[in-house]
């Protein structure tokens, strides 16, 4: 069995297939990234950590660790497919004063101070540029990956993030170009060479754009009419790398070619399924890249040239986060914004070792320079994990800011209304329609100063705390509504009202069923689920599309609000289970029409 086994094992081999290779990195990268991510370091850094475990410096199972960072850069490419399907054009047309503005502002002052790393450490003017320009390029992946898993791709400062990378990934072409000038010989080309680069560059973007407006869309209504579903996945990946393909022989990088045609298509009909199509090769492939940076980290040039290493990661990344943060304020970022920006970009990225390959071959580099400083690239990616997680736990919290907010004191509204979310804005207008005074508190100051600015009087305050109802006339009030955002707390606000304010009425939102059995234990006068009656409403306008009439639709839906009561009847005797008999059920319905 076993030499049958081994000869299995060699075919496999002889065909070109090694499952071995397949089953460790897969095996590898499902033990370190949950151990990782439970640990509180994050996956990235459980990728990076796997990835040299296994790699030449660890186990060995692996010896060339770039040819699988080429395989994976793939990943880089879809991720930046999928972030251009989440910006349309007229979002991306908003941003070009960040991209251009933002973005060559912090590329051109960190390139003018991380020359001076090399410049000080004696190397030559033209490696010194090289050096340090490459340490200007951010990792996109990485920082994408730390955006996604903090659920900051959406919000403004995660938005800014990605125009500086946008920016950066346009950089690269001039960049190379510059490699080129700075070769020994290199001024000796031709400006016609130069703009028959840039003009190469210009038509693939052209193309690509020509494509994405009048043949993706159609390809995919035909498609989606004619062919299986594993063709619109094969469909999806082709869009994806096609554009990347263009965009590499124009001279530009595949994640900018990925990115365009992600935005092309960012308004299509296709584009939630486009999406769901690519993410699982995304994801495999981001780790991958991730585990192959992992395996490149020389440990051997780490040890012989040590000191260069150790004085150059933390001057490259020290120099470029002043930078960083120093742009950020001045173009009005908040401090903490400043901040956690300069910790996020702090690390060099995957174009530098496109820049310091080819200004080897240029021979602007040495080979052992390019080795060291590629060294240097993955240690601060490395490195960039841990600093996010001391940035967290050192960070000082954000206070509450309390400017432009009133707390409650000596209130004596009609209403005591607990809570201005989605629900209280909408149960405050037929109480102010009919001309009721309200005492509206709230513990979101951010939410407090927004309603002034759409005419409303709201103050601070927490209504699951005594004195704070004390303080907003509850005693005095005809009324009161808690309306609060949180289950607990208006649970806490009715315990304490009719405690304390037992001749005064409440009225209570709900979140759920179980929640509302929880209000009428602690005495409420009047509950509302507060999504019974929308339902309710959405349920009816499905049974007039379906073809009843009014009349049949409202005294439908009346049974089914009465049904709805006698049954949460029961349940305040006999528990949540009771009163199923009540509902119905479509467990003995048979399939289709």
């Amino acid at each position: 069995m076993a030499g049958a086994a081994t000869e299995t094992a060699h075919a496999a081999a002889a065909h070109g297939v090694d499952l071995t290779s397949i089953v460790v990195l897969l095996a590898a990268a499902v033990v370190a990234v949950p151990l990782f991510r439970r640990a509180g370091l994050g996956s990235v850094l459980g990728y990076l950590a796997a990835g040299l475990a296994v790699g030449p410096y660890g186990l060995g199972f692996f010896h060339d660790a770039q040819s699988i960072i080429h395989v994976a850069e793939l990943g880089v490419v879809l991720f930046l497919f999928v972030i251009g399907l989440e910006m349309q054009p007229s979002r991306l047309w908003s941003m070009r004063g960040e991209i251009f503005g933002l973005g060559l502002l912090q590329v051109g002052l960190a390139i003018a101070a991380l020359i001076w790393v090399g410049i000080a450490l004696g190397y030559p003017v033209a490696a010194s540029f090289v050096a340090g320009t490459g340490f200007v390029l951010t990792s996109t992946a990485i920082v994408m990956q730390m955006l996604a898993e903090r659920g900051q791709m959406g919000l403004p400062k995660g938005r800014r993030i990605v125009a500086i990378l946008l920016l950066e990934d346009l950089a690269i072409v001039p960049l190379l170009a510059l490699v080129a000038f700075l070769a020994p010989g290199g001024a000796e080309a031709t400006w016609a060479d130069r703009l028959a680069g840039i003009g190469l560059g210009l038509a693939a973007i052209v193309v690509l754009v020509l494509a994405g407006r009048y043949l993706l869309d159609p390809m995919f209504r035909l498609l989606a009419r004619f062919g299986a579903r594993e063709v619109m996945t094969a469909a999806a990946l082709l869009v994806v790398l096609g554009a990347a393909v263009l965009m590499q022989a124009g001279g530009l990088s595949m994640a900018m070619g990925a990115f365009l045609a992600g935005v092309l298509l960012s308004e299509s009909s296709f584009r939630h399924q486009l999406e769901a199509d690519v993410e699982p090769f995304r994801g495999l492939l981001l780790g991958l890249f991730f585990l192959g940076v992992g395996m490149a980290l020389d440990l051997r040039i780490i040890a012989a040239n040590w000191t260069v290493i150790a004085s150059s990661v933390p001057a490259f990344m020290v120099l470029k986060m002043l930078v960083i943060y120093g742009v950020a304020r001045v173009t009005k970022a908040p401090r903490a914004e400043a901040v956690e920006r300069a910790v996020l970009m702090a690390q060099g990225g995957e174009f530098a070792f496109v820049l310091y390959a080819s200004a080897t071959q240029f021979g602007i580099l040495t080979a052992e320079w390019n080795a060291n400083l590629t060294a240097i690239i993955i240690i601060s990616m490395a490195l960039t994990p841990l600093m996010i997680i001391l940035h967290d736990r050192l960070a000082p919290k954000a206070g509450l800011s309390l400017d432009g907010v009133e707390t409650a004191a000596d209130l004596r509204g009609k209403v005591l209304l607990i809570g201005f979310g989605r629900m209280g804005q909408i149960i405050s207008q037929p109480l102010l329609a009919r001309g009721h005074s309200l005492s509206i508190i709230d513990t979101d100051a951010e939410a407090i100063r927004d309603a002034g600015t759409f005419g409303f009087k709201v103050w601070y305050g927490d209504g699951s705390r005594l004195d704070i109802l004390h303080a907003a006339g509850a005693a005095e009030a005809s009324l009161i509504v808690a309306a609060a955002g949180n289950p607990q707390a208006v649970t806490r606000i009715v315990e304490l009202a009719k405690h304390e304010f037992p001749l005064v009425p409440v009225l209570a939102r709900a979140f759920d069923r179980g929640h509302a059995l929880e209000l009428v234990k602690a005495g409420v006068d009047w509950q509302m689920r507060e999504t019974f009656e929308s339902a309710l409403a959405m349920g009816r306008e499905a049974l007039l599309r379906l073809g009843d009439g009014p009349e049949d639709a409202d005294g439908l839906i009346a049974d089914i609000r009465g049904r709805d009561a006698t049954r949460f009847q029961m349940e305040c005797v006999d528990g949540i289970m009771a009163g199923t008999v009540m509902l119905h059920g479509n467990a003995g319905q048979p399939r289709g029409h």
